[in-house]
């Protein structure tokens, strides 16, 4: 059975706390696992989210603040000793490539798996598979920093009523399907477009437009707010967002949930995070994340 889910494993920005991990996030897409942002601590935190090396495939990096990466080194060494049999793709700021290779080899083990290195350099798509197209964008932040958005193709639906009024049943929906016409109908004719879903993962960055741009149109948004809004001037000096920032943007992209994490140790209230986002204008489903939280992506209208 298919599954499409967020595991959260740490919702720390900067320096863990007692009750909050450093970042890190296990995107279950159907089949695949794309791990993203792992920072100190993640491979501890898989285990007790009953995620494994073996459900890895993707690895997807920001940029190269220890909070959002110190975990690489535990990561791709359970992934050698574990001796994962298929290949790891793992995608990080190009400018960073000595900080990625400092962690890749920070100690000594035997390499067992194939771990592909596939920096991202400029805007655009990384990868394109059967099941997904994995693109990046420039955010704004102290470092070079890509946020990552998973688009599903589109496919179609098939409409019963349509079908039986042309008097297609049985094995030949699936010819038409496969064929495309039969008996001089075509598969527009009896089905309709299903939009494929859509995920966007947002770390540290200001308002920018590549935010916009990522959280457009999204069935979920998993995206930083590290402040409250009456700290905004701090958010902006120091490269992030607050929860009011965080729900504009999945406001004004049509996100239909949101999912608020990245929280500075200052605050003890995690509702406060909601209310500002609320406060903000959005009304779709909304999580403020904690440590080992499971986050169904929203079902197809």
């Amino acid at each position: 059975m298919s599954v499409r889910e967020v595991v959260v494993l740490g919702t720390a920005s900067q320096v863990p706390t007692r009750h909050r991990n450093h970042n890190g996030y296990l995107l279950r897409w159907d089949g695949e696992g794309i791990l993203f942002d792992p920072g100190e601590g993640t491979q501890r935190q898989m285990l007790r989210a009953g995620a494994a090396a073996h459900d890895l495939n993707r690895i997807c990096v920001t940029h190269f603040h220890g909070d959002h990466c110190l975990g690489l080194a535990g990561v791709i060494q359970r992934i050698n000793l574990d001796q994962v049999p298929h290949e790891i793709t793992a995608h990080y700021p190009q400018s960073g490539q000595r900080f990625f290779d400092r962690l890749r080899y920070a100690t000594a083990y035997r390499e067992t798996v194939q771990l592909t290195q596939a920096p991202v350099a400029a805007d655009g798509v990384l990868a394109q598979t059967p099941a997904y197209t994995l693109e990046a964008r420039r955010l704004s932040h102290s470092v070079e920093s890509y946020g990552y958005r998973l688009v599903e193709p589109d496919g179609r639906r098939m409409l019963p009523d349509r079908l039986a009024a042309h008097g297609i049943k049985g094995p030949d929906v699936g010819r038409i399907q496969r064929e495309g016409a039969l008996g001089g109908v075509t598969l527009e004719d009896v089905s309709e477009v299903r939009r494929g879903q859509r995920f966007a993962f947002v770390m540290d960055t200001r308002l920018c437009e590549a935010a916009y741009a990522l959280a457009e149109g999204c069935d979920m948004l998993v995206i930083e707010s590290t402040f409250l809004d009456e700290d905004e001037e701090l958010a902006v000096e120091h490269g992030h967002l607050t929860a009011g920032q965080a729900a504009r943007v999945a406001k004004e992209g049509g996100v239909r949930h949101l999912v608020l994490t990245h929280f500075s140790q200052r605050y003890t209230d995690p509702e406060e995070f909601e209310r500002q986002a609320r406060a903000a204008g959005f009304e779709g489903e909304l999580t403020v994340a904690h440590d080992l939280l499971r986050v169904p992506v929203p079902k197809r209208r």
